[in-house]
């Protein structure tokens, strides 16, 4: 299982605000049927990285418009094979070392 975190950038807004362009990329989440969680600073998805990297090309995609002519796209890929990882045991991983 795979972790990617994706960051979809606009080139070109009329202003700095980017929620609704961050949005047209999150809809295409919405009518997938994998793991994901929209933070402020980019979206974790979980999932094999197969089902993924198309997911993150719609994403990509989604942003250009008649008001977007150039898109950036960052992302990370965490792709475990030795065990299978998800966010969630991450985090669970991390909260344990916290409490140490």
């Amino acid at each position: 299982m795979a972790i990617v975190m994706i960051n979809v950038i606009p080139l070109g807004t009329e202003d700095s605000s980017l929620s609704k362009y961050v949005a047209r990329a999150i809809k295409v989440l919405q009518k997938e049927e994998i793991t994901y969680v929209a933070t402020s600073m980019g979206t974790a998805l979980e999932g094999e990285l197969d089902e993924l990297l198309p997911i993150c090309r719609k994403m990509h995609e989604a942003v250009f418009g008649d008001d977007i002519d150039r898109v950036v796209t960052i992302m990370s890929i965490d792709d475990r094979r030795d065990k299978q990882g998800t966010m969630r045991g991450k985090m669970q991983a991390l909260e344990e070392e916290l409490a140490k």
